[in-house]
């Protein structure tokens, strides 16, 4: 199903690389991972104002019913900051309300406020925590995310190992 559904993928810009994994992975015929990118949706040049990439973001963000936020210091600090665009990103997705899958770069399979911005902290933002990986990114895609919204949960969550042993990693 989360192939299906437009995936905006949020993460601190000296990660981008963590992001071209995740791109890497979709277009790898060996990997059962997919995902509509949102961010092929109104680009922007380099050259751009801040409020025009700005506002390009939001246009992205508005056709997305998804996100994957990279989890890494480094977007904690930038989502938390009130000025980058991550920060703009995390307003935006909150204001949304858009179902947030945090995908931790170290692989830790819990929830780890090292890597969640503080605005999603202090909101009580209902969140998924999974490890970096496809697998588990993609299934709760499919199952975290299609929920969302129905869902009183409040705050960061993470699966069992259960569910990791169920997928095989």
């Amino acid at each position: 199903m989360s192939y299906r559904n437009k995936t905006y993928v949020a993460f601190a810009s000296e990660n981008i690389h963590l992001y071209r994994m995740m791109e890497a992975w979709r277009d790898n015929d060996k990997i059962d991972f997919d995902f509509y990118d949102a961010h092929n949706l109104f680009i922007s040049r380099d050259t751009s104002k801040p409020e025009t990439i700005k506002d390009n973001l939001r246009q992205r963000m508005k056709n997305a019913k998804q996100v994957v936020l990279i989890g890494t210091p480094e977007a904690k600090a930038k989502g938390a900051d009130g000025d980058s665009f991550l920060a703009h990103e995390i307003k935006v997705l909150m204001e949304f309300n858009l179902p947030v899958v945090v995908a931790n770069h170290d692989s830790d399979r819990t929830v780890d406020t090292r890597f969640i911005p503080s605005p999603l902290l202090t909101a009580d933002y209902y969140t998924m925590s999974v490890s970096f990986q496809p697998a588990i990114i993609m299934y709760a895609l499919d199952n975290y995310a299609t929920s969302f919204a129905s869902s009183s949960n409040k705050g960061p969550y993470h699966y069992k190992p259960e569910v990791y042993e169920r997928l095989g990693i």
